[in-house]
């Protein structure tokens, strides 16, 4: 029951890594109950919960943090980038 999620950005640098593929935790089922429980590993994961408009996708399709996670997923998280 696995679930690979990535980071991207100024969170990426943040958390010293571009991804993890990590079993999904017991009642863990949506993206922002599994943002919840990277954020509960503490520093610097805490970051996940204090980043402002933090943006997710599962399997390459932008959600909201209600969106269902299963095994096999593929999370992203990121924060809103600007360019120019």
């Amino acid at each position: 029951m696995d679930v690979k999620v990535l980071f991207f950005a100024g969170l990426r640098e943040a958390l010293g890594v571009g991804s993890e593929t990590l079993a999904l935790p017991v009642g863990i089922a949506t993206v922002g109950a599994l943002r919840d429980s990277l954020a509960a590993r503490g520093e610097p994961w805490s970051a996940l919960a204090t980043t402002k408009n933090l943006r997710s996708a599962v399997n390459q399709q932008m959600v909201g943090l209600d969106a269902p996670v299963k095994a096999g997923d593929e999370v992203a998280f990121f924060p809103p980038v600007t360019g120019g």
